[in-house]
């Protein structure tokens, strides 16, 4: 049984929502509704609510921003059904399809298969959370467990599409490219040429430039850290 009910939470995330936090978001993407809530502030209920399959549900129906970030740091990554995420996916936007499913979906024991799904959805915001589903699934997954030749397929296939893909999937394919260099050692080298090959990347979000990270130079500066093949414990933050 949950500590808190959805409405107590909204209520809650309604107090610490801030006008200045609201625009900054609003500038990357989000609409109302939505209070405009601090991540730090919100880990406060997450806290409290720990895991929470049914509320975090709950709150990701109300189509408000911040509530439905907050179901995916609540969320229960042992629970969350096939169905769930694809239905999460279909209403994502902002940072919710470029962080919140995608860090659930590459948690739960669906998020390789989804992945592939979903980069292949004629919707921008669908394959762009795909790509970021499949850079967490490696970011987290042991390299034994990792099919090779497949993320090697997907790295071709990135060399391939993305200067055509649209600006958010540009984006989720090249960080693509620096998570499979960096999470997964022996796919380093294949990354790095792969962004040499594919060179300046650049995306337009909102009408302005929007500066992507270079494959390459990332990929060097995680090596010269000797954090190659470090994997996170958890994909969500």
């Amino acid at each position: 049984m949950s500590t808190m009910t959805k409405n107590e939470v909204l209520r809650e995330l309604s107090r610490m929502g801030s006008e200045q936090t609201k625009k900054t978001l609003m500038r990357h993407g989000a609409c109302e509704p939505l209070f405009g809530v601090k991540v730090g502030d919100m880990k406060n209920i997450v806290k409290k609510v720990k895991k929470d399959h049914d509320l975090s549900l709950a709150l990701y129906s109300t189509g408000n921003y911040d509530a439905m970030y907050l179901a995916g740091l609540i969320a229960d990554e042992k629970k969350i059904s096939k169905k769930d995420l694809e239905g999460w996916v279909k209403t994502a936007y902002a940072g919710i399809a470029e962080y919140t499913v995608p860090w659930v979906a590459a948690e739960s024991d669906h998020g390789w298969e989804l992945g592939l799904k979903w980069i292949d959805a004629k919707e921008p915001h669908i394959a762009g959370a795909g790509w970021s589903t499949l850079t967490s699934y490696l970011s987290i997954t042991p390299d034994e467990k990792i099919d090779m030749k497949a993320v090697s397929k997907l790295i071709d296939r990135v060399k391939k599409e993305i200067h055509k893909a649209p600006d958010k999937v540009r984006y989720a394919m090249n960080a693509f490219l620096i998570g499979a260099g960096a999470y997964v050692p022996g796919l380093t080298a294949t990354a790095k040429e792969a962004g040499k090959f594919i060179g300046a990347v650049t995306v337009e979000v909102d009408g302005t430039e929007c500066k992507v990270p270079s494959v390459v130079e990332y990929i060097t500066k995680i090596e010269k850290m000797g954090r190659i093949g470090k994997k996170k414990k958890q994909a969500r933050c």
